[in-house]
């Protein structure tokens, strides 16, 4: 029998992730010099990958 395709390893699936963690968000928007030293970490805005 083969193996069910949710059941592959994660190095088998590759593909890009759409969803940043939150450290990438903040250096996103510290290059777009939307977040300042200071700011709350929580209930940040929005970005998308710069690509």
């Amino acid at each position: 029998m083969s193996q069910h395709r949710s059941l592959r390893a994660a190095s088998n699936l590759g593909g890009k992730r759409n969803v940043m963690k939150r450290f990438e968000r903040v250096e996103v928007l510290k290059k777009r010099g939307q977040w300042k030293a200071g700011d709350r970490i929580t209930g940040l805005r929005k970005t998308k990958a710069d690509a």
